[in-house]
């Protein structure tokens, strides 16, 4: 069903990582403009998901990157809270939507039709764009936030847990962006507690 003309594809980013919100966001694109250079996220180097990020975005139908916050993600849990930003997302679309094609092994609710599909973002155009955008206003995001925590070194990592941010965990404890939820947050936090 997902040759729809406004078939939005749909991707998450940072479900992994200890620190930061997790971010979604879906791309309608013109089955007429085709962008060439499209891959899964992980699989393109930094220059070219920031080439392709301008790109995608200008050619486009329509584009929209969405997120949930790390309150949102120790509330809900992460699996909830990526689908809420994936339901942002699909909500912030400036343009019809037929149907919503989610990479993955499940999908959330929206006000449209949807089906999921395993490794999308090898398969489906749209989803590999959603996983570009969505990959490059992440990182930029823990560049920010790497300004405001420097101690823990997320230019380098993004948040995920490398053995350099476990270290800086352990040293510092968890930040005001980390989850708490996640195992080494809390461990790190109870652990700062019994040295107080």
């Amino acid at each position: 069903m997902y040759w729809r003309e406004y078939c939005a594809g749909v991707d998450e980013v940072g479900r992994g990582p200890l620190a930061g919100a997790v971010y979604a966001a879906a791309v309608i694109l013109d089955p007429f403009v085709p962008i060439d250079g499209l891959r899964d996220s992980k699989a393109l180097s930094l220059k070219k998901r920031e080439a392709l990020d301008p790109l995608i975005k200008s050619q486009a139908v329509a584009y929209c990157v969405a997120s949930a916050s790390v309150v949102e993600i120790d509330r809900i849990n992460i699996l909830q809270a990526s689908m809420l930003a994936m339901q942002r997302a699909v909500a912030g679309l400036d343009s019809v939507v037929d149907f919503v094609l989610v990479d993955g092994n499940r999908s959330p609710v929206f006000a449209c039709p949807s089906e999921w599909l395993v490794k999308g973002d090898t398969k489906f155009d749209a989803i590999k764009a959603a996983s570009i955008i969505a990959k490059v206003a992440r990182d930029r995001e823990m560049l920010r936030l790497d300004g405001l925590y420097p101690a823990y070194g997320f230019s380098q990592h993004k948040g995920y847990p490398t053995p350099l941010h476990l270290a800086a965990l352990q040293k510092h404890g968890p930040s005001a962006v980390h989850r708490l939820s996640f195992g080494p947050c809390k461990s790190a936090s109870l652990g700062q507690s019994k040295d107080r």
